[in-house]
């Protein structure tokens, strides 16, 4: 049986091998005649691998000849052979062997080859280049893989609007939309935000939505090269910008396509670094489109529940930047850059762990949105178990001694998110980790700020109830409030407004003097200096509210102290006290018959002021004297 297979394999290197011999004759001719039989010649027997024939034909024919040929068939030229009804042939035969020429490195990086990428752009632009449509996306492919300069030609002849008008022509899944999606790939590195702004935005918009079809119904590799270039895409400096005009398509095919793929992506086995790149188009897609798009209908078999909340992913995350943090970093095998990527990977999966929990906090305001019961209660078991996890990372972080890091405050920030939504949840975890919490920085922090803001919406219910005013008085974390509180005070003198965690600390802070069974008698000087913001942010505001709440904390301050041992204070001046008693007389003014609507609003405080004031104005003459002025 070997024999005769050997026999007809000698008997094709030889005919190859006369057809290459006769193919060179043709080529070196002299007549153009002669050199377009070589070529049709070099179609029909050469290889596509054989890259060594590919090279003799190539010196044989040379570049001129080849040149000659191409604008022959774009009607700016005449091979001497024939006239214009040959164009579409010529140029045919023209793109079919540049391309098969291309397979040799060192051919598609020549500048002759690379001058042609504008005269390809041409060809693929006509009616008579759709026949060789695959062999010039070939041959922008190999010119541009092969240089630098392959890669710059084709961005500036116009690869992306090119791109972008024809990749919705292209049959899905095949060799074409393969080609097309790698040139997209190639180009991205030629993108900046200054060129995607000015240039590109609208045909990148359009490329995406043409990628996100192949995500979704496809189910081979192609599917998996279109999950990486549109995770490239939306990791890009550029993201921001392209959010915003995919909002404006009206066409919603491909924010479902999204959906699917996505969905597809998470649930089945994958490897974890795919299940991240589908986790970061999940978190950009509900930037674009609001968290009604996780819960949109999936359109694919065996696969009806929402996008999940990933508890195992958001675990393997933060372990290995636990493992990468406390004991990789031991033998110096975990570097800075290393630790840095893990955090911006929890970064992006914990911004959609709380979007999911504003979805869920929303279902049944928002119309459109809904979810039924067993959805629903999987989705906030998987929120508890996913917070579960966090708090079991700062754990680990707390018996390490870190305080300090952006991953530790993402952690407590996702946790006040779904706190703020459900404050009695991980009470035990929450009791020990308290204070902890309160006490994380940014690494550009130099005192606990932001972790106390993500935590007020949860410190502000918890202390309505003396269990939680115990809690957080016990743990010292009343001291995080009030500084925090300071230092939001001073952020609105200098026109910085955040009402929103002002008032909520405010109030988290009353809630604790309220409470009768809570004392703070060995702390004075954080009550002291509270005071001292609260005189400077009152003093030049006619807002009623701000009047009213603050001047209802400094009343429950003034419950524990007297005028004398403030004056005695080195730390308060005369003068705080002056703005302070103004403060009392103008909250008190507002009582009578005549309240304005903002003081009836404000009634509750009000009244803590005028109660507060009958139990202690004889302890602060001066400001009964400004109240009786």
């Amino acid at each position: 049986m070997e024999e005769p297979q050997l026999l007809q394999q000698q008997e094709e290197e030889q005919s190859q091998s006369v057809s290459l011999q006769d193919c060179l004759k043709l080529l070196k001719g002299e007549r153009d005649e002669q050199r377009l039989a070589g070529l049709l010649l070099v179609t029909k027997f050469c290889k596509s691998d054989d890259l060594v024939s590919l090279r003799a034909i190539y010196d044989a024919v040379g570049p001129h000849f080849l040149d000659r040929l191409s604008r022959t068939g774009l009607g700016k030229g005449v091979v001497s052979s024939g006239s214009g009804e040959n164009r579409d042939a010529y140029l045919q035969l023209s793109v079919t062997v540049l391309s098969a020429f291309c397979r040799v490195s060192e051919i598609a990086s020549s500048k002759e080859m690379v001058s042609k990428v504008p005269m390809i752009f041409e060809v693929m632009s006509m009616k008579s280049g759709m026949p060789v449509l695959e062999e010039c996306y070939e041959f922008l492919y190999l010119v541009s893989t092969a240089s630098e300069d392959g890669l710059t030609a084709l961005y500036e002849s116009g690869g992306i609007k090119l791109l972008a008008h024809q990749m919705s022509a292209l049959p899905d899944g095949s060799h074409l939309m393969e080609l097309a999606m790698k040139l997209v790939q190639l180009m991205l590195k030629k993108l900046s935000q200054g060129i995607v702004e000015n240039d590109h935005l609208s045909e990148l918009s359009v490329i995406v939505t043409k990628i996100a079809r192949q995500f979704a119904l496809l189910q081979n590799a192609l599917k998996f090269e279109a999950l990486h270039l549109l995770s490239a895409i939306f990791s890009s400096e550029y993201s921001t910008l392209l959010h915003d005009a995919l909002r404006v398509i009206q066409n919603e095919n491909w924010s479902n396509h999204m959906r699917d793929g996505v969905a597809t992506i998470l649930q089945n086995r994958v490897a974890p670094a795919e299940k991240f790149e589908a986790l970061i188009l999940a978190e950009s897609m509900v930037s674009i489109k609001g968290e009604g798009w996780l819960i949109g209908q999936i359109n694919l078999p065996n696969v009806q529940d929402p996008i999940p909340a990933d508890r195992v992913e958001v675990a393997v995350l933060l372990n290995e930047l636990a493992y990468s943090k406390y004991e990789a970093s031991k033998s110096s095998s975990s570097t800075a850059e290393t630790i840095i990527s893990k955090q911006q990977k929890v970064t992006i999966v914990f911004s959609l762990v709380e979007k999911i929990i504003k979805l869920i906090s929303n279902i049944g305001e928002t119309e459109g949105h809904h979810l039924d019961e067993n959805t629903f209660i999987k989705a906030i078991n998987g929120l508890n178990e996913t917070i579960g996890v966090v708090l079991e990372y700062l754990q680990d972080a707390k018996e390490h001694g870190q305080k300090v890091g952006n991953d530790l405050l993402a952690s407590v920030r996702l946790v006040g998110s779904y706190l703020a939504e459900a404050p009695v949840a991980c009470e035990d975890k929450i009791t020990k980790l308290l204070g902890y919490m309160l006490s994380v920085e940014g690494e550009h922090e130099s005192s606990p700020f932001y972790s106390v803001c993500f935590l007020l919406p949860m410190l502000c219910q918890k202390t309505m109830k003396i269990e939680g005013c115990k809690l957080l008085a016990s743990s010292g974390g009343y001291k995080a409030v009030v500084d925090c509180l300071m230092k939001l005070i001073e952020q609105n003198r200098n026109g910085v407004e955040n009402n929103g965690c002002i008032f909520l600390a405010c109030d988290t802070i009353m809630n604790l003097l309220k409470m009768e069974q809570i004392t703070f008698s060995e702390d004075e000087s954080t009550f002291i200096s509270l005071l001292k913001a609260l005189a400077l942010w009152t003093e030049k505001t006619n807002d009623p509210s701000v009047v009213m709440m603050a001047s209802s904390i400094c009343t429950l301050i003034f419950d524990m102290t007297s005028e004398n041992a403030l004056l005695n204070h080195p730390s308060l001046s005369s003068s705080c006290l002056d703005s302070l008693s103004r403060l009392i007389a103008r909250s008190l003014a507002s009582w009578g018959q005549d309240m304005s609507d903002a003081a009836k609003a404000d009634m509750d405080l009000l009244e803590i002021v005028t109660a507060g004031y009958s139990r202690w104005a004889d302890r602060f003459p001066q400001i009964q004297k400004a109240v009786e002025r």
